[in-house]
């Protein structure tokens, strides 16, 4: 269960409300030695390093397709939601790598043009937000909204966006229809008898053959380094040399892939809350681990409640507001509040606040509402809106990516043995999200397309150093991540944000980070050691 989609909460709770269903988820300045667009001989070296030879000569003969095509920059179309002076335009790369001269599809991509000097001009920045199936193409905003935090970096660079393959405008895929995905379940994710969790097992069942019926073609090349493959053909098509990239969440799994299998190709690299890329945690092992770091910053929120009493009336102590949430579960387990929102609902909506500090407030206000007596602000808060066909269309679409994604990546337990041991120990102590991330994730124990091996990621010849950002109390990358991707990545150095927990660090305000982010960026200038900064501030009511 990734996602970061800062910016576009509605769509991610719109995601996780309605995938919970099942209960009843920078930059560009790049460096091809490419000349004509051709991949440099070290990134095919360290493609044929991971057995993957046949797809790293297609990236090449992709590459230099797009470097001499290049992107035919417009207007973005009207109803992407993209003003000027954004443009849009196409980049066209092969389904399957192995097969470049076979079927192609379009990845729609964005910019906006960096507001310095020609001389302050470093190249182009490519962003992914992460998910996996998360839009990048709201990013070129942060230059043309003239976000404060990224003034500096924007006379550099130009900022692009891209919709990763699958996603969005690029080929998208389905595995049910959206109006169908979204509608609210009522049921409790948590199971009461073994009934209960046959009747998840055949929902979970039911939606990977619904993606294998829509979507089949796709589904054996939506990996994580085919969506790297394809980061290297953007890099070409933009005309640079080498990749200037800001990945967060699952976008920093993607530029993990990205550096180990195109070292030469990068320039910089900012990875933010951090997945572990070993082998042995993709990705069956990392929602495990998410479920016992939920538990801890749920924790946090509800000690932070309670703290501010005056203000949200929930209890003066962790129990008490947690004994509140328990009664409030119960109730909509009885009765769905308002006849829509069950048990599933809520943590749908109350998982924001684990996964960020800004909605620590909003989601407090909301709760204490309920308890005094205010339904109607949760039901509105929570329910999904079944008339938003657009947004439904775009929450289907990102939890089939994820799923394809996180499914493709990796060989997944197939006995349900497995999967209800793990799920049930871990719900003893971890009970927040423990089973209905457990739900989100079945589909992969059935998945019916090819399951692949991970990627070990590693230093090659050429990997420049990268900055690695992580808070320590993150729910959806926990801490240790970081720390494993550092080790992997020599020469690279970690910022750590001692004691905060927010899921994306770089887009909060603390100077201790955002100074060091803007001198690598705009410099290459990195620490000596690994440096430990102090939280950002806490959110007051």
């Amino acid at each position: 269960m990734y996602s970061q989609w800062r910016g576009q909460a509605d769509l991610r709770h719109t995601v996780a409300k309605s995938r919970l269903w099942a209960l009843g988820s920078a930059g560009a300045l790049v460096t091809a030695t490419l000349i004509a667009g051709t991949v440099s001989a070290p990134a095919a070296v360290a493609e044929a390093r991971h057995g993957t030879g046949g797809a790293g000569h297609g990236v090449e003969i992709a590459a230099a397709r797009a470097a001499k095509k290049g992107i035919d920059w417009q207007a973005c179309p009207d109803d992407w939601g993209l003003a000027k002076p954004i443009q849009c335009g196409w980049v066209t790369v092969p389904v399957d790598y192995a097969r470049p001269y076979g079927k192609q599809i379009r990845l729609a991509v964005d910019r906006a043009g960096s507001t310095g000097t020609p001389q302050e001009r470093q190249g182009a920045l490519v962003y992914n937000p992460g998910g996996p199936g998360g839009s990048g193409l709201s990013f070129p905003r942060r230059i043309t909204g003239k976000s404060a935090l990224w003034t500096k970096v924007a006379k550099a660079y130009d900022f692009v966006g891209f919709d990763p393959r699958g996603v969005g405008h690029s080929a998208p895929i389905s595995c049910m229809d959206p109006q169908e995905f979204v509608k609210a379940p009522k049921a409790d994710p948590v199971p009461d008898t073994g009934a209960d969790k046959n009747a998840q097992r055949k929902l979970a069942r039911e939606y990977a053959e619904g993606c294998g019926e829509r979507s089949g073609a796709m589904l054996p090349y939506m990996t994580t380094p085919n969506t790297a493959r394809d980061l290297d053909v953007i890099r070409a098509a933009l005309g640079e040399r080498r990749l200037n990239y800001l990945g967060v969440s699952y976008g920093t799994y993607l530029g993990a892939v990205y550096g180990t299998l195109f070292p030469g190709h990068l320039r910089r690299m900012i990875v933010d809350s951090v997945v572990d890329p070993a082998r042995s945690n993709i990705w069956y092992q990392a929602n495990l681990n998410q479920d016992i770091a939920f538990e801890g910053r749920w924790k946090d929120w509800e000690d932070w409640v309670a703290s501010h009493d005056a203000d949200f009336h929930l209890g003066t102590t962790r129990a008490a507001v947690q004994d509140k949430w328990l009664q409030l579960r119960a109730t909509a387990k009885k009765h769905p509040l308002g006849g829509v929102v069950g048990p599933a609902e809520l943590i749908s909506y109350f998982q924001s606040a684990p996964y960020y500090d800004s909605s620590w407030v909003p989601v407090a206000t909301t709760f204490s509402k309920y308890v005094a007596g205010d339904t109607k602000a949760l039901v509105d808060a929570a329910a999904p809106d079944l008339a938003d066909t657009a947004g439904n269309i775009r929450a289907e679409n990102s939890n089939a990516v994820y799923t394809a994604v996180e499914c493709a990546d990796a060989h997944w337990p197939t006995s349900w043995h497995k999967w209800d041991r793990d799920n049930t120990r871990l719900n003893r102590d971890y009970p927040f999200m423990t089973w209905a991330n457990a739900w989100m994730n079945l589909p992969c124990a059935t998945w019916p397309a090819r399951q692949h091996t991970p990627v070990e990621v590693r230093t090659h010849r050429g990997l420049p150093p990268v900055l690695i950002v992580q808070s320590t109390r993150d729910a959806a990358t926990p801490y240790p991540g970081a720390v494993d991707l550092h080790r992997r990545f020599k020469g690279s150095r970690l910022i750590t944000e001692e004691g905060a927990g927010s899921h994306g660090v770089t887009g909060l305000v603390n100077p201790c980070i955002n100074d060091r982010v803007d001198a690598y960026l705009l410099k290459g200038t990195l620490d000596s050691a690994d440096v430990t900064c102090a939280p950002h501030a806490t959110p007051e009511p």
